[in-house]
């Protein structure tokens, strides 16, 4: 019998390494989301549907952040999203190759510093795709993994099966407000205080050895089931 899309990508899928996957639907989100032009700032075309990858980010690395980034965190993110430009841009190529529509967008490329966005939000369409909940940390939390994931989208016509969004929340579970250094996370994803986790993340982008705006810190402390 011959393979399904969904089973061709599978295989695609687990042979670069990616720890999870899923689809989203385009539709659903333009509905779902309170300002679509912020989750969707992409050309015009014929995408129905956002395929979205991560990848597990290593705990020996996380696990040395203290209160601050550290060089070594800084350059895992780097390659974490290399990793994740190479895999989008092989299943661009794979869906392109089977007729599809595909277009691959960065995991990280910023196109507007005020409010800081990039082409899509990532952690938006993975939650739509059902590869985790919506964070109190304002990122998205995966079951397993919490928020030691990275992620990366390629927008698609293919006609695949999308997710159901996870509608869960972090329930009692508070270890990234606590060890938030800018104060920014409170009850939810909406009462995110993002001006405050960018001020923040300007002191350290002027850190020695970093010089990007990352922090690491609540993605140290929101470990997916590790928490409960």
């Amino acid at each position: 019998m011959p393979k399904s899309l969904h089973e061709s990508l599978d295989e695609r899928m687990k042979s670069l390494g990616v720890t999870a996957w899923g689809a989203a639907d385009l539709d659903f989100v333009r509905r779902a989301v309170k300002n679509p032009d912020a989750v969707l700032n992409i050309p015009s075309g014929r995408y129905t549907r956002a395929i979205v990858m991560g990848v597990r980010l290593q705990d020996n690395v996380v696990e040395q952040i203290t209160d601050r980034p550290t060089p070594l965190y800084f350059h895992h993110y780097k390659q974490a999203n290399y990793f994740l430009d190479r895999a989008a841009f092989e299943i661009a190529l794979f869906l392109q190759a089977n007729g599809h529509a595909a277009l691959a967008m960065p995991a990280s490329q910023v196109i507007s510093k005020d409010p800081v966005r990039g082409h899509v939000c990532h952690r938006t369409l993975g939650w739509a795709a059902g590869l985790g909940r919506r964070g109190r940390n304002n990122l998205l939390v995966h079951p397993l993994y919490g928020a030691r994931m990275r992620y990366v989208t390629v927008l698609t016509d293919a006609p695949l099966e999308a997710g159901k969004p996870v509608d869960s929340t972090c329930g009692e579970c508070a270890a990234c407000a606590a060890a938030c250094p800018a104060g920014a996370i409170h009850d939810s994803a909406e009462d995110f205080d993002l001006k405050a986790c960018k001020a923040k993340l300007d002191e350290f982008v002027r850190m020695q050895f970093i010089g990007q705006h990352i922090c690491g810190i609540c993605v140290k402390a929101c470990k997916g089931k590790a928490c409960k």
